[in-house]
């Protein structure tokens, strides 16, 4: 049986989507198209991981997809799971380079400044399409930092550290300081 620690959040079941059964999903990931050709998942069910094969999947625009689950024959068998989020095991990802990193696996990494050293801890990642954020808490001040290549210098997984170059005067107007400081 597999445990929530052990995996990673795809999306979630969105809605209806026929009266035989499919289903609306939304993938909470940078490029749906990698889930194509999907066979299973995890749908938390009960405060409990429950594997579910797929018959079929349809990636949509804007990060849904349509999907039949196997034993899913009825909108009512379909409806319990309405807003049941997906799971996959973190086992499935593929590694990534020293400075790329997951938005859930970087969350409560110390972060470092290559100017200020220590500057907080990763809250979590904004992921808006055209600019995501990293949410970054030091001393009950949130500062958001672009999660953009030429600020993350690299990423140290064994003393769970993330580097970086913030933009110049950034960390200095989040804390009130002068750039001299």
């Amino acid at each position: 049986m597999f445990l929530k620690a052990d995996c990673y959040r795809l999306g979630a079941i969105a809605k209806l989507h026929s009266y035989k059964g499919e289903v609306s999903i939304f993938l909470d990931v940078d490029d749906p198209q990698e889930y194509k050709h999907l066979e299973s998942v995890f749908v938390e069910y009960d405060n409990k991981l429950v594997p579910f094969f797929l018959e079929s999947i349809q990636i949509r625009q804007n990060g849904f997809a349509t999907v039949k689950f196997m034993d899913i024959e009825s909108e009512r068998q379909a409806q319990k799971l309405v807003k049941c989020g997906l799971y996959l095991p973190l086992e499935t990802l593929p590694e990534l380079d020293d400075s790329e990193f997951y938005h859930h696996e970087i969350e409560g990494f110390a972060v470092e400044d290559e100017k200020h050293g220590p500057v907080g801890t990763v809250i979590h990642v904004v992921d808006q399409a055209v600019n995501p954020l990293i949410a970054i808490e030091f001393k009950g001040i949130e500062m958001l930092i672009p999660k953009q290549d030429q600020f993350i210098l690299r990423v140290d997984r064994e003393s769970k550290t993330l580097f970086i170059s913030a933009p110049e005067g950034l960390i200095e107007m989040y804390l009130g300081l002068d750039e001299e400081e």
